[in-house]
Formats: C-alpha cells, structure tokens, sequence
C-alpha cells in the first residue's frame, strides 16, 4: 500500500475557489430576478449557501473515509436501486417547464440525474476492476456494464434531458476504453446509437428548432435564436476585463436562465475574458490533479473511481461554456460548482470528496 499523505491541496484549494466564485455568481446573476419574482435580491444565493455548506461538509467526512468501502456490492447495488427508483419518481412528479427532472418535497427539490451520474461511476469503477483480462467479452462484461448506464439513459431521456444522457454515455465510454476495451465496441456503440439520436434531435420539433437555431440564429434574433444571440452579446460586451461585477446588463431579463444554464455568459460579461479564463484554468486545474490521481492510483478501483468523477465534471464543464459561446447547441447543463443547483453542488462536493481521499494514498 502506498505511504498516507494529506490530501491533494491543490484540488482541495481550487474546489473551494470554485465554490466562491459560484456563489458571488449567482447573487450577481440572479438577484434582479429573485427581487422580481420572491421579493428578496438574496432567494437563490441563501439557498446556494445552504446547500455548499451541506456539500462541503460532505466532502470534508468522505475525504476522510476511505474509498475502499465503496467497493463493496451491498453498497454498489443498493446505490443503482435507489436511483433508478428517484428517476421513476421524478417521471411521475408534476413537470416544470415541461420536464419531469426534479422531485418536489415542500421548499426541497432534488434532482435524481445528478446523482446517477456519479453512482454509474461507481458501479463502473466496482464492475470493471477485476475484469480488464475479459473486457471484450460482449455478454460477459460490456453488456452487463452497459446495463446500468442504459438504464439511466433511458429514464434519464424520458424526462427528457438529452444533455445529462449523452454525459452518462460518454463517461461510461470512457471508462470501457479506460479498462481497455477494442475501439470496434465503441463504433459498434456509435452505430447502434446514432437512429436514437437523429430521432431525439431532429423528430423531436423543439429540438430540431435548436439546431436550426444553433446553424442560423440571425434568421430568427427574436424568437429561436434569441438566447444564442443574448448569449454572444454577453460574452462579446465584456471584453478584456469585463463591464464589472454586479454590472452586467444581459441577465436583466435578456438572458436566458442566467444563474443556472448561461452562467458563464454572465462571467464573461462582468468578469472579461481575464475572468473567464480565470474559470477555465481553474477547471483545468481540477481536471490535472483529478487526472493524476487516477494514473498515479496504482489500485483499479480507485484508478476508474478518480476518472470517472473528474471526467464527468470537466465534460459538464466543457459543454456549458461550449453552449454559452456557441461551439454547439443548447444542451440544459450546468457549470459544475458554480451554477445554481442544489443537488449538483452537493453531489459534485460529495464525488469530489471521494476523489480526495484517493488523493491521500498517490505520491
């Protein structure tokens, strides 16, 4: 076994950083809006306070327990149970905005695609240690490893969220090739996937309206391509160092969902593109000692466990700023630890939590 260490500062620093720069977001994104609709500028950053302070808690206990109780089938399957249970929950709550995604409890709501995310890591971290000698074999070890992920993807769509789907897709690829499965698997993969998405992104009209609007936005500024457009303003008028925190004028009423989705529009625009690059270096960073973690882990399952957590967040990361300035359409994902959400922040602190003490055991 390796020598204990403390944990990785670095990443522990960078979390916290990020979980300040959320919260000053936020307020700065969603304050006009919270006056507007509860009467208090304070509504959303109290309940993102809230809920950091619970997930940095969370992080703080599991970054002391050690990851090697997680591999264990009594606490893997129990784990997928539970969640695909929340996700047939959610299908049956009433929707918001035309979406079965949260589940409603009082002033609570909870979101069960977050947590899938991290629990079909875990599966795939317990699931594939002990079979990288057998990884090709189909019925032996891709489709009971795909099952899970297959799973969650379906429910996951029904809902529908097309965006949090393709993240469990990918990682879950990821992590298969990672164990070292034949790239001819993941053709195959991409074969017998690509019906299901042409059907969800161009049979589907309010998907096929975003793309169409994501190719030509100018075709229509005041109706399908005017959250592309609001958006490339607010990253376009904050130039070098941006117009100011708290001085952004798109999230009044311009941009769409500016403390969740389009976050980091706002970012731009207050902070500028020093602010910017600032958030990406930051998640850079976070991806690098994540990464090392993984290589460095001379333990499978620890290995899978340290890339799959950081995988899913860089992936999230990427396509929300990817979305924001317009490199591919709308997808509805959020910005890991800085956009407003409160199952994502105290899960992602959670996974990240665990990805810490993996830290503690990698020179």
């Amino acid at each position: 076994m390796a020598k204990r260490v403390g944990v990785d500062k670095w990443l522990f620093g960078v979390t916290l950083i990020l979980v300040v720069i959320g919260l000053l977001m936020v307020f700065s994104a969603s304050a006009v809006m919270a006056k507007a609709q509860y009467g208090s500028p304070y509504h959303f950053v109290v309940l993102q306070t809230i809920y950091a302070a619970i997930g940095l808690v969370a992080m703080t206990l599991l970054m002391k327990v050690n990851y090697r109780r997680y591999n264990n089938p009594n606490v893997v399957f129990p784990a997928i149970a539970i969640t695909t249970v929340l996700l047939l929950i959610a299908l049956v709550m009433h929707d918001s905005h035309g979406a079965h995604r949260w589940i409603h409890l009082g002033p609570i709501s909870l979101e069960p695609s977050e947590i899938a995310k991290p629990m079909l890591v875990l599966f795939l971290a317990w699931f594939l240690q002990d079979r990288m000698g057998s990884i090709d074999d189909f019925r032996g070890t891709i489709l009971p490893a795909a099952l899970p992920s297959l799973l969650f993807i379906a429910l996951i769509l029904k809902q529908p969220d097309l965006g949090t789907a393709m993240v469990c897709a990918v990682v879950t690829a990821l992590l298969l090739y990672l164990a070292g499965m034949s790239p001819k698997y993941l053709g195959y993969a991409a074969l017998a996937s690509a019906p299901v998405l042409y059907f969800m992104l161009f049979r589907v009209p309010w998907r096929r309206e975003r793309i169409l609007a994501f190719l030509n936005p100018e075709s229509d500024p005041l109706g399908k391509g005017f959250h592309i457009i609001q958006s490339l303003i607010a990253v376009g008028t904050g130039g070098i160092r941006g117009l100011g925190y708290m001085d952004g004028r798109q999230k009044l009423f311009y941009l769409p969902e500016p403390h969740t989705d389009y976050i980091f529009a706002n970012i731009a625009e207050e902070l500028g593109l020093l602010g910017s690059l600032l958030v990406v270096g930051l998640f850079i960073t976070l991806g690098y000692r994540g990464m090392r973690a993984a290589i460095l882990s001379k333990d499978p399952f620890a290995r899978f466990l340290a890339f799959g957590i950081t995988s899913t967040l860089l992936i999230q990361a990427f396509f929300n700023i990817s979305v924001v300035v317009a490199l591919v359409p709308t997808k509805g994902i959020t910005l890991p630890l800085i956009s407003y959400g409160g199952t994502s922040l105290v899960f992602v602190l959670a996974s990240l939590g665990v990805l810490l003490n993996i830290t503690r055991e990698v020179d």
